[in-house]
């Protein structure tokens, strides 16, 4: 039997999203003999439009800036789409830095006007929570995937957000405080199973900022705060993509 394709899209509205697709492309050219990518096929292609949405099973919302980002979506119609796909089809959908405030229910230190969010990934973003860019910074991370014998993944951090809540239905109905927004229209009876797995956190060699959560998981729904892709390292990307061929072979059965 033939193998069905994998068709991943990378949303290039704004931002660093020539750089997911190398290491994408990469991490499926590299990968090891015989693991879930070696053996499956993958079309990666640039998202612009709702049509090239709609052929994509997976998808990627790069760092940058995150009101333009949603702006754009806005205005060239793809803002329902993405919703659709992320909070309704449910398709596996990793957003770093920008894309994590995107794909939060809730975002404070919102700009004066606030933005739209896409939604779907429980929790509460904090914008920009490391200050400027001169204060952006680089450090070893914990991850799953990577083993006591191998090199520590760096994370670099730009203007990065954090995770600083994580909302329940209660929050998701209380009224909406001043300096945060809200993605509209959200499925609350969904809070009551949704799981939110802590996937990194800063070490304790960040000091002050100890136990800040940059990476997290909710079904269909992968955040980082940091930019892997300003990196050399595929590694997280070659992870991100066999998450995607396990939940296609789950959706088989």
């Amino acid at each position: 039997m033939t193998q069905a394709k994998i068709t991943v899209g990378i949303l290039a509205l704004q931002g660093a999203f020539m750089e997911h697709k190398l290491h994408l492309q990469k991490a499926i050219r590299h990968a090891s003999p015989g693991s879930p990518l070696d053996t499956a096929k993958f079309e990666i292609i640039e998202v612009r439009t709702p049509e090239q949405l709609g052929s994509a099973d997976a998808l990627v919302i790069p760092g940058g800036e995150s009101t333009a980002i949603s702006l754009i979506a806005e205005r060239t119609g793809l803002l329902e789409p993405l919703r659709q796909f992320v909070r309704v089809d449910r398709k596996p959908v990793w957003g770093t830095c920008a894309g994590l405030i995107l794909l939060s229910d809730e975002a404070s230190k919102a700009k004066k006007g606030g933005q739209e969010l896409i939604g779907g990934l429980h929790v509460r973003c904090q914008r920009n929570h490391f200050g400027r860019q001169t204060e952006s910074f680089v450090c070893n991370l914990p991850l799953p995937f990577v083993g006591d014998d191998e090199p520590p993944f760096s994370g670099v951090f730009i203007r990065a957000p954090i995770v600083e809540k994580v909302l329940t239905g209660a929050d998701a109905t209380a009224d909406v405080a001043e300096g945060v927004v809200r993605a509209p229209n959200l499925d609350i009876d969904s809070y009551k199973y949704a799981q939110i797995e802590v996937i990194s956190s800063l070490p304790p060699t960040q000091g002050s900022e100890a136990g800040d959560i940059v990476a997290v998981r909710q079904g269909n729904i992968f955040g980082t705060s940091f930019h892997p892709e300003l990196t050399p390292d595929i590694r997280l990307h070659g992870w991100w993509l066999q998450e995607c061929v396990l939940r296609r072979n789950e959706l088989r059965r």
